[in-house]
């Protein structure tokens, strides 16, 4: 969590500095969900993401020096410099990608779940989706298709309540997770999204149940960014109050598990020297990016489906 914190805050810094082109969308305030649902993964498994998505791979273990080169578009990045921060991929850990497209990963994870069902090799796959996608109907395919072949497969819904500036509660109806049961799932709402154990005790009982072959589950992790929707985004009303968003600071996920932490032995001194870690480990990532090239255009369109000639 500490990780994704001091890199999301650089990142911030970096966009806004014109150091990253583009923009990019923190996981600011949401970490423990991130680190709660990888950590309940095993090293093989599958994931995929979303546009708010360098948390996790870094959840799932990707080292921070080749994500910090692809944010600002190097060829050392994980994707050399091709996907920047909507659209990376780390495959050494099992992320299969992101998408600036609401909802259009959650068929890639499916698909990943079944190639481990047809292969019998024992591996799941968990899709992480917005609440804003949590309407789009390919997520609704992607259940279906799910449930009637038993694919080891976890929905999870990052439930921020807010679609950019749209309060979910004025456009979705009824409760996220209750919806598993009309494709024949079971369906989990974690209210205390902000608890990272909570989130591990969810996620690991639907990944328990999907590498088991008893089919996927829809958890529900109810969260809050702190940041904007995008870094940079100055929207021209101010759509949360301040009461809402202070509530929230208060369940700040590091802050919480800090004190958990201290409540089980450790000390000030240990808990500072993981931050001091995480952010020294961040230093090393941009110094990693700033000493990386450019890519050649020369390469421009390798790795790509296309015919060089002709594109020329």
């Amino acid at each position: 969590m500490l990780r994704i914190r001091a890199f999301d805050e650089r990142a911030s810094k970096m966009v806004k500095r014109g150091h990253i082109p583009g923009t990019v969308h923190t996981s600011i305030g949401q970490e423990a969900q991130v680190v709660g649902a990888t950590m309940a993964l095993g090293a093989g498994d599958y994931m995929s993401g979303n546009h708010r998505s360098h948390g996790h791979p870094i959840g799932k273990g990707s080292p921070l020096g080749p994500l910090m080169a692809e944010l600002v578009g190097k060829a050392t990045g994980v994707c050399k410099g091709k996907g920047g921060s909507l659209h990376l991929a780390d495959f050494a850990v099992g992320s299969l990608g992101e998408s600036g497209i609401v909802g259009s990963s959650i068929p890639i994870a499916n698909g990943a779940a079944l190639s481990s069902k047809v292969l019998n090799n024992g591996k799941v796959a968990l899709a992480f989706f917005g609440d804003g996608a949590a309407n789009q109907g390919v997520l609704y395919e992607s259940m279906n298709m799910a449930g009637v072949w038993d694919l080891p497969m976890i929905f999870l819904c990052e439930n921020n309540q807010y679609a950019l500036s749209t309060p979910a509660h004025t456009v979705t109806s009824g409760i996220i997770s209750e919806r598993a049961a009309g494709f024949g799932m079971p369906g989990i709402r974690v209210e205390e999204g902000q608890d990272v154990l909570a989130v591990y005790d969810a996620v690991s009982k639907a990944v328990a149940r999907a590498r088991a072959g008893d089919g996927p589950t829809l958890v529900e992790v109810m969260t809050y960014r702190y940041n904007e929707h995008s870094e940079g985004l100055r929207l021209g009303t101010d759509y949360r109050n301040a009461e809402e968003r202070d509530a929230w600071l208060k369940k700040d996920p590091i802050m919480l598990f800090r004190h958990y932490l201290a409540s089980h032995g450790f000390s000030d001194d240990e808990l500072d020297g993981l931050q001091a870690t995480a952010l020294a480990e961040v230093d090393a990532a941009v110094a990693f990016s700033d000493a990386s090239p450019y890519p050649d255009l020369s390469v421009a369109f390798d790795d790509l489906y296309t015919d060089k000639e002709s594109a020329a």
